[in-house]
């Protein structure tokens, strides 16, 4: 498989760089999921810090075969990992640049592939990797806001600014609780379609939208229902609910429907 030959051969020639401690891999590696359409999640471990020099991030994936183009992760939060398109074959690989005390703090146990002299397994030994769970009670502060947002861009004609923040609202809610209740990490909705049972796909699938009003309101009207019965199932008692702003923004939805 390309992206197992890619690793084999960032290791070998990594292994000659004295500036190396090690390196490790993460994502669809660790569960067996690797598939023609993979990405490759490599971990470079340096003596020194090298994420805040672009230049010598580039410097070092070009080592490891034919780089087409990278950039670095500030889109996504990372500013630490190398986003790159190699050429034959055509590879995405992801590369984190860390010390090895960043090395501690992950969201996972990444595999080890090269550890010049033990650090990265007793970095390991020594620290849980946890992966981010959204906060409820910041959802819930938020969620009704931001369907006054949206309903304010319909009745405004922006279809397109309205189509675009459902998925937003998939990405940051739906499809992270939909995973929590199907017992499955909060990755997004990455993976969803494997991961949920098929009732919950369906319900997805219900905020999806054409350009067209009347299938934007019955969105987001979707979309509400959806939250409301997510809310009901991982909620404890110690979430307040923002009942009185729910109200207010679902008088509002009727408004905008009558319109």
């Amino acid at each position: 498989m390309k992206q197992v030959e890619f690793a084999e051969r960032a290791k070998r020639i990594l292994k000659e760089d004295k500036s190396v401690i090690g390196l490790a891999v993460a994502g669809s590696w660790l569960t067996i999921e690797l598939d023609e359409f993979s990405d490759l999640d490599l971990i470079l471990v340096t003596h020194d810090k090298i994420s805040e020099d672009k230049g010598k991030m580039l410097d070092i994936a070009g080592r490891l075969g034919e780089l087409l183009s990278g950039f670095t992760g500030e889109h996504v939060g990372e500013p630490r990992v190398l986003i790159c398109l190699y050429n034959n074959p055509l590879l995405h690989v992801d590369i984190k640049f860390v010390t090895l005390e960043e090395f501690h703090s992950r969201i996972e146990t990444p595999k080890i592939l090269l550890d010049t002299d033990g650090q990265l397994k007793n970095a390991l030994s020594n620290s849980i990797g946890r992966f981010p769970y959204p906060d409820y009670q910041w959802i819930e502060d938020r969620f009704w806001i931001w369907i006054h947002y949206a309903l304010l861009k319909i009745g405004r004609g922006e279809y397109f600014e309205a189509i675009d923040f459902l998925g937003f609202l998939r990405m940051v809610v739906f499809g992270p609780l939909l995973l929590i209740k199907n017992n499955n990490l909060p990755r997004g909705v990455r993976k969803v379609e494997t991961q949920l049972k098929e009732e919950d796909i369906l319900a997805l699938k219900s905020t999806l939208s054409v350009y067209q009003k009347q299938s934007l309101l019955e969105s987001y009207r979707n979309s509400a229902a959806l939250y409301r019965k997510l809310r009901i199932s991982l909620f404890d008692n110690n979430i307040v609910l923002q009942s009185d702003t729910e109200n207010e923004v679902m008088n509002y939805f009727d408004e905008i429907e009558r319109k």
